[in-house]
């Protein structure tokens, strides 16, 4: 038997009299049917118009089966072949190229079906067509698919003459497998024309492995295909010597320069396809105890290294750096050298200011960004805000040996992550920050390093929190004693505690006290937007960081009762000095991202490389420890170490978590409320008391600002506990904010 008669339009279709069928032509859709008219296909920016589909069905006999699939055909408006004979079948598939071929399996003896789909396969346009295998009924145990998918089929089809099984078959098919192969066919055409284009083109996996390059990117690369594919990006570099040798006889600066220069013309065009995803679906899983093997530690830490490269905020230094380092692997020592000295330069000026935008469909973010990380909008209305004036009186707590036994029972696990601050909260009336200071600073001996008496200590810290506001919802001495708490757990780490030295952990702790003394509850862009005092006095740049450090250091040399510094030498102190206002001024939100980039570029990256290389080279570990002393790393790392610890609080425990979101957002809404009295710009709308969504605040907060920061700390200092209930907080907010958008209440527990 031979093919069936082809169509007007070129495609073969089954006439009513073959095989002596009648597939009621004119009779119009058979109740129940659905007729299929949606032919388009969406495949990401992409739209396909797909034809009429192509069917040939393979039965050496005309039977029930075969007269059910070819009315199913016509039904659902598909072309339709029947042929009998395997030379017919060939000849169809290579001259037609059906979309779907079913072949009947249940007669071996009339009809090789395996062989015949082996055939088919063997062609080159097969690749793409779905072969269906009909099998018989059987009522013994079913048999594995496994032989069938050996021999090439996709899928398996039951006997069953019914219409409606038949047609449902075939609609499954469009609609799952031939879709799938329509996106596929896209798919070879979009890589035809990346071969033939003449830009430098490269995939990689979001672990920056390549998984694609062009021949484009193969030439300027200078490596083919094979050397390329499966490596890790950072480590292919192009072979520089060609461009170098011109350059022999120019002064070394300007070898450096126009080796730098061919570098970044040679890399501008590289894609980076393959490193944008979604964070969450990427994080790690956490929820195992602290005690878990080093292996599994380090294998988190990896994670956290992989999302750190991912980074969506990239300063353009950053790019600069990564080309320096790639130009430096495959260069004569001299440009080694001279590039090394330009790296030394980049990462020590203030250069990673990234160029980034709020995501336009998040308002919170958008406020967030537009209250915290700038100082708003000038409104010349001659408003002010005027401070409020504390009443200060010297306290009479006792020695640290003589502490109240509520308070004491609340300290008792005050090295530990969980530590409740606001258990000491209720315990000492609010005063938790003398208390847990004067443990904090026993513990680590800041008394003996700065050369002060205890008495004196306890007033000083007694002058700080009486500095604080307690009509604060959140910036209050509470906030500052938690931060203290963290900053403390933090230097307990043992990298940090490699890391840095005495005098860096006594700059951290009293960083931690002193860095929101006298804050007034409300933001720097509210403050420069009313024309403050303060404002005015700091040329609205980091209004409120510039005066918790003054206020702190007037406070204390100007009172010899609490000046924990008047027996320290001179140099000694404006070292300590010039360190704790570096990491108060650093809790400023408008330099956040640039203090983070810089922090995973010159600490983060680098000493993934090293730890890597130390694996297999002696004196590895002391590279590693010879980085990371340097002076202007230990400043980096102060700084990021103060920064978590400032705004840890969704890494808390759950509990804590959710009394520290209700304290800020209850700030925030209390200066919206005066902004609109004041008819000052509100800066953040969205903290509006009568329609904000705290949950959704949350989510935007740890989601654009938290999540990579902590990605980046957990990566050097390794923090599981941590870690793990930054991620489950995540999940918490998110799922409360689905449920309020769905318009279901929360848990009863939960009172926002």
């Amino acid at each position: 038997m031979g093919c069936a008669p082809s169509a007007p339009d070129g495609r073969p279709v089954l006439p009513s009299s073959l095989c002596g069928l009648d597939l009621g032509a004119g009779e119009g859709p058979v109740p129940g049917l659905p007729q299929v008219s949606e032919r388009d296909v969406q495949f990401g920016p992409m739209k396909f118009h797909l034809d009429q589909l192509q069917v040939l069905l393979v039965f050496p006999r005309k039977d029930s089966q075969c007269t059910s699939f070819s009315r199913a055909c016509e039904k659902a408006g598909f072309g339709c072949t029947v042929a009998k004979e395997t030379k017919a079948v060939l000849d169809c598939f290579l001259n037609n190229h059906p979309d779907i071929v079913i072949i009947d399996h249940r007669n071996p003896q009339q009809l090789d079906a395996v062989a015949l789909c082996r055939s088919i396969r063997a062609s080159e346009p097969s690749g793409h067509t779905v072969v269906v295998a009909v099998v018989c009924r059987t009522e013994r145990e079913e048999v594995s698919v496994l032989p069938l998918i050996a021999s090439g089929f996709n899928r398996r089809y039951v006997e069953n003459p019914s219409l409606m099984a038949c047609y449902n078959e075939l609609l499954q098919l469009e609609f799952g497998e031939v879709r799938s192969q329509l996106k596929l066919r896209a798919c070879n055409s979009i890589f035809t024309a990346l071969e033939s284009s003449q830009e430098a083109i490269e995939i990689s996996s979001e672990d920056h492995i390549t998984q694609y390059a062009n021949p484009a990117f193969e030439n300027v690369m200078g490596y083919q295909t094979g050397e390329l594919l499966g490596a890790a990006s950072l480590e292919k570099k192009v072979d520089l010597l060609a461009a170098i040798q011109p350059c022999t006889k120019l002064s070394k600066e300007d070898k450096a320069l126009r080796v730098h220069r061919q570098t970044l013309q040679q890399h501008q065009q590289e894609s980076a396809a393959g490193r944008h995803r979604d964070r969450r679906k990427s994080s790690v899983d956490l929820k195992v105890p602290c005690s878990r093997s080093s292996e599994v530690s380090t294998q988190r830490r990896h994670s956290s290294l992989a999302r750190i490269h991912s980074m969506t905020i990239e300063a353009p230094i950053t790019k600069v750096i990564n080309l320096i380092i790639a130009a430096q692997e495959s260069s004569p020592a001299w440009v080694t050298e001279a590039l090394d000295q330009v790296l030394e330069t980049l990462r020590a000026a203030e250069l990673y200011s990234p160029q980034f935008e709020a995501k336009d469909d998040d308002p919170h973010a958008s406020d967030l960004v537009g209250g915290l990380v700038s100082d708003g909008l000038r409104r010349l209305s001659g408003n002010e805000y005027v401070l409020a004036a504390k009443n200060f009186h010297q306290g009479t707590t006792s020695s640290l040996h003589d502490v109240p036994p509520k308070a004491a029972e609340a300290m008792e696990n005050e090295d530990c992550w969980d530590f409740n601050i606001f258990e000491l909260e209720a315990a000492t009336t609010k005063r938790p920050l003398v208390f847990l200071g004067l443990k904090i600073f026993a513990r680590f001996g800041i008394c003996e390093f700065l050369g002060c008496s205890e008495p004196t200590l306890r007033a000083w810290l007694e002058t700080i929190e009486a500095h604080y506001h307690q009509s604060n919802p959140y910036h209050n001495s509470t906030h500052a004693a938690d931060v203290l708490h963290a900053t403390a757990y933090f230097l307990g780490k043992e990298r940090i505690k490699q890391t840095l030295d005495p005098s860096d952990e006594a700059a951290a702790l009293i960083a931690a006290v002193v860095h929101d003394v006298d804050h007034p509850g409300r933001t720097n862009s509210f403050l420069c937007n009313a024309d403050s005092p303060l404002a005015l006095l700091y040329n609205d740049t980091a209004v409120l960081e510039s005066h918790h450090a003054a206020l702190a250091f007037q406070l204390t040399v100007g009172d010899m009762r609490c000046n924990i510094f008047r027996n320290m030498q001179r140099s000694e102190y404006r070292t300590l000095r010039q360190s704790i206002i570096d990491m108060v001024l650093a809790t400023e939100m408008t330099k956040h991202f640039e203090h983070v980039n810089k922090f995973v570029n010159s600490i983060t990256k680098p000493l993934a490389a090293l730890e890597e290389d130390s694996e297999d080279t002696e004196g590895g570990q002391e590279a590693v420890t010879t980085m990371l002393r340097a002076p202007e790393n230990r400043m980096l790392i102060k700084r990021m170490l103060i920064k978590c610890a400032d705004v840890a609080n969704p890494c808390r425990p759950r509990e804590q978590c959710v009394e520290w979101a209700a304290r800020i957002s209850e700030e925030y809404f209390s200066q919206t409320d005066e902004e609109k009295q004041q008819d000052l710009p509100v800066v953040m709308p969205v903290f509006d008391r009568n329609t904000c969504s705290i949950p959704k605040s949350q989510v935007s907060f740890i989601d654009y600002f938290i999540s990579g920061m902590f990605d980046a700390w957990d990566a050097f200092a390794d923090l599981p506990e941590v870690m793990l209930h930054l991620d489950n907080n995540f999940k918490y907010w998110k799922g409360l904010d689905e449920l309020r958008q769905r318009g279901l209440r929360p848990p009863p527990e939960v009172v926002l």
